[in-house]
């Protein structure tokens, strides 16, 4: 007789859609300390909260990117610097502006770098990013060092110079670049049909030559095909793609903005699909994970997160000597 099948369960905690959503509950969590503490008084910092972006850089995270790789984002990032692999401590004191932060706390919430996980820049002007990372791209096309750059923005910077600028020249070189478009249908305050006549984002990417792509940022399954392709084919030396995540912010363009210019309805709808819960639930009707898997993870994250802030707290604020520190090449003397 034939011996019989045996089917191996689903790891709990190994499967690619398990650790993207271990990722997303990171980032989730983050936000809602943060904006709890906002709230509260006990921290004051200008914030951009990601609420209804994390699977898009969950899935980033997953899909091929190294620790090597470039990252550029934008002040709505930290979903972005915490999915690159930026440690919580260092991200947490510079939010904080403390010295013991990323950046010496002089950088704070909008300015956000870390070389070492290839958190390159964050930038507090729409749509700068763009030729910045082309610049990163250039360098690593030069010097052939296998890097690929990822650049972060939003559906308003697509509108800007600098986009067309950076997609052209990418192309023109075949640069190893991703441009993601974190399409959540508000330009600040701009409703997506009021600032933007094309249906799609990733549709410009034809005027350059270049494969554009256009995926619910929300599904972490085509997320994740999208940017593993889109990694391989500038990995390979065949050029950037433009890849357009759409998904739904669900805060107003910065903490406190109240958002009445977001249609109600719609609002409520993407709010009823949010995707950290929707990903969780998604695991346990396929049987990739468990109750008990999910709530070790979660208690791990939040965790995480409390020691992250405990640590924040408990930092020094730079002393006056920074001032005359990192301005320039070398120090001058008073």
């Amino acid at each position: 007789m034939p011996e019989p099948t045996t089917v191996t369960a689903p790891d709990p905690v190994d499967h690619p859609l398990v650790r993207i959503y271990r990722t997303a509950a990171l980032i989730h969590r983050s936000d809602e300390r943060l904006r709890g503490m906002l709230t509260s008084g006990e921290l004051a910092a200008a914030y951009y909260s990601p609420r209804g972006q994390e699977i898009i850089a969950a899935s980033m995270a997953h899909s091929g990117i190294t620790h090597d790789d470039y990252l550029v984002t934008t002040y709505r990032g930290i979903h972005d610097q915490i999915a690159k692999g930026m440690p919580l401590n260092l991200l947490f004191a510079e939010i904080f502006g403390k010295a013991t932060g990323a950046c010496k706390g002089k950088g704070g919430p909008m300015h956000v770098t870390h070389p070492d996980t290839g958190v390159m820049v964050t930038t507090g002007i729409v749509g700068s990013g763009l030729p910045i990372g082309v610049g990163l791209a250039t360098s690593s096309d030069i010097r052939k060092d296998g890097r690929v750059t990822v650049v972060c923005f939003g559906d308003g910077a697509s509108n800007i110079g600098a986009f067309h600028e950076s997609l052209n020249l990418a192309s023109l070189w075949k640069l190893p670049v991703v441009f993601v478009c974190q399409n959540n249908l508000y330009a600040e305050s701009t409703s997506y049909a009021n600032g933007t006549t094309a249906e799609h984002i990733a549709d410009r990417a034809a005027g350059y030559g270049i494969p554009g792509v256009t995926v619910n940022g929300n599904d972490p399954e085509a997320s994740l095909d999208a940017f593993t392709a889109a990694l391989d084919r500038a990995r390979a030396g065949e050029g950037p793609t433009l890849v357009e995540a759409v998904t739904y912010r669900f805060m107003g363009h910065y903490f406190g903005d109240p958002g009445a210019y977001m249609d109600k309805e719609e609002f409520q709808a993407a709010l009823a699909a949010d995707p950290v819960p929707a990903l969780r639930s998604l695991l346990l009707e396929r049987g990739l994970s468990d109750e008990k898997t999910l709530r070790a993870i979660e208690a791990e994250v939040a965790q995480e997160v409390d020691n992250a802030i405990d640590f924040a707290n408990n930092s020094p604020y730079p002393g006056a000597e920074e001032l005359g520190l990192d301005v320039y090449r070398e120090q001058v003397s008073a």
